[in-house]
């Protein structure tokens, strides 16, 4: 029996004639005419070699066949039904759907916690799985690959396929440790430059914000350790006489901020956007547009006040 690209209306159709055991009935139950029912009904006996249903004394009554494939028909159709309907519409409260999400490393920290806290009280069956990346655009890859649904970081280089929405904005301190010798606010330019610098990279680059700033009035900074991971610049500061530049989101995420003397930096520098990215293809569906609303209404502790 070659099922081979069979017209779903025949199932449908199979369905109603079965619930109602009349061709007439059957095709006011499913919006259809007698002569269209009919048709369905002989191409549904040519296909299956079976009468499939024999007039009888109250109506049509099914053959062994069509009695043996009610069921899985019926089952079939409700699974595409509600399959069909999840796509149109979303219950955060019951649902059981999984979500991935690629984090960059200070959103991990600054969003993670308070987003499971929300996920607990509006969605508890959901499952989140969290993708770390590094590289700006590897959140790029990530996205296209169907790795992830959502991505935090900041901006990747501008794709049209890959869609955006900002979610906060970091600005920079000057920290030292609390019993710092010589380093005291208010931070002088001169007295920053005097001392060596920490400078956190998680891309391995080794020129930052300050080097660019510094670098347009002539200047250049002493940099005595590189590292790419955020968070353990607070505490090496803390343990050293180091002068780290740091988001003060992370200082304030850290737990280290109690030990840190935070000053405003003696140079003008930009803040740093963290946005939200997802794939194009995803930008319609319900679930998705749900979990990319609770995620933007979430809110991110970005500085210390």
């Amino acid at each position: 029996m070659d099922l081979h690209g069979i017209d779903l209306n025949l199932l449908v159709a199979f369905d109603a004639l079965m619930a109602e055991r009349s061709v007439t009935r059957a095709g006011t139950r499913i919006g259809r005419t007698q002569p269209a029912m009919s048709a369905a009904l002989a191409r549904l006996r040519g296909l299956l070699k079976d009468e499939l249903f024999v007039r009888g004394p109250s109506g049509l009554q099914p053959t062994p066949l069509a009695l043996d494939l009610a069921e899985p028909i019926t089952h079939a159709l409700a699974e595409i039904q509600r399959a069909l309907e999840f796509t149109q519409t979303f219950e955060p409260a019951s649902t059981t759907a999984s979500f991935s999400l690629g984090l960059s490393e200070h959103p991990t920290f600054a969003l993670l916690p308070t987003l499971l806290e929300v996920l607990r009280e509006q969605a508890p069956g959901i499952t989140l799985r969290i993708r770390n990346f590094v590289a700006r655009d590897d959140a790029i890859g990530m996205l296209d690959a169907g790795e992830v649904d959502l991505t935090v970081g900041v901006p990747s280089t501008p794709a049209v396929r890959i869609l955006s929405r900002p979610l906060f904005e970091e600005h920079f301190v000057c920290v030292v440790r609390k019993d710092h010798p010589t380093l005291r606010p208010p931070l002088r330019l001169d007295n920053f430059l005097e001392h060596s610098h920490l400078l956190v990279s998680p891309e391995n680059d080794h020129y930052g914000v300050v080097d660019a700033a510094l670098a347009k009035r002539g200047l250049k900074r002493r940099l005595a350790l590189t590292l790419p991971h955020l968070y353990a610049a607070p505490v090496l500061v803390a343990q050293s006489d180091m002068v780290a530049t740091l988001m003060e989101g992370v200082v304030a995420a850290s737990g280290h901020a109690e030990r840190l003397c935070i000053m405003p930096a003696p140079l003008e520098l930009p803040s740093i956007p963290f946005v939200m990215s997802w794939h194009r293809r995803n930008d319609v569906h319900p679930a998705q547009r749900w979990f990319r609303d609770l995620l933007a209404a979430i809110p991110v502790r970005a500085g210390l006040c």
